[in-house]
């Protein structure tokens, strides 16, 4: 993980992923994360997304993974809830009712602490992970969730024009990094509206991920 990177972006208030509800395309197939009773969903490198703002209306359990204390005091303060903190070695655990999010580095992230998860959704996070980082990504999240099911939104686009992130992560991109634990369908893809970043054409693309029967 970058993290001086990520961590100068949250100081500098440079992050561009929140919308002011849930994102539409999370409202639009949440069926895939919500057809379980009690749902409980992790959300990676969520930052203070307003997606948890719907998940947490919407009857979920939310547990999420951030590398930035900032962006999660600012998420907890924009829900109007005061945090219980615990430290668990080198993470934190930021925790309220339903709502969990675990600050730190999320590859170290265990099993053991993340506990049961009914589904994933990705929005944020394999986007912003460069090649080197995405394949260890995809293992960890298969290996500390068993595989739970994901709702995965990335961007096509051509990286040429700008670097990223967010990263171009294709339908070759997906299936070459999940193919091997899960059957991967690409629900939808739609003209990310302005481009990405108003500098360059792109599709948003929707997967579902479900893990393959051993």
């Amino acid at each position: 993980m970058e993290h001086d990177f990520w961590h100068s972006k949250w100081h500098k208030n440079e992050i561009g992923f929140h919308e002011p509800e849930g994102n539409a395309l999370l409202v639009k197939y949440a069926d895939t994360l919500l057809a379980t009773t009690a749902p409980r969903v992790f959300v990676p490198l969520c930052g203070k997304t307003k997606d948890i703002h719907w998940l947490l209306a919407n009857g979920c359990e939310v547990v999420g993974a951030e590398l930035s204390e900032i962006a999660i005091t600012q998420l907890f303060a924009e829900l109007d809830i005061e945090p219980e903190i615990t430290t668990l070695g080198s993470l934190k655990l930021f925790q309220n009712g339903p709502l969990s999010i675990f600050v730190g580095d999320i590859f170290e992230l265990t099993n053991e602490t993340l506990g049961g998860i009914t589904g994933i959704y990705d929005r944020a996070a394999l986007v912003a992970l460069p090649t080197e980082l995405r394949e260890k990504y995809a293992a960890h999240i298969c290996d500390i969730t068993e595989c739970a099911p994901i709702l995965l939104i990335s961007f096509d686009y051509d990286q040429s024009v700008i670097p990223g992130p967010p990263f171009c992560v294709d339908e070759t991109e997906v299936a070459r990094l999940y193919n091997a634990s899960y059957s991967t369908t690409l629900l939808e893809r739609e003209p990310l509206e302005g481009g990405l970043k108003g500098k360059v054409a792109a599709d948003s693309l929707v997967f579902n991920l479900k893990p393959e029967a051993k």
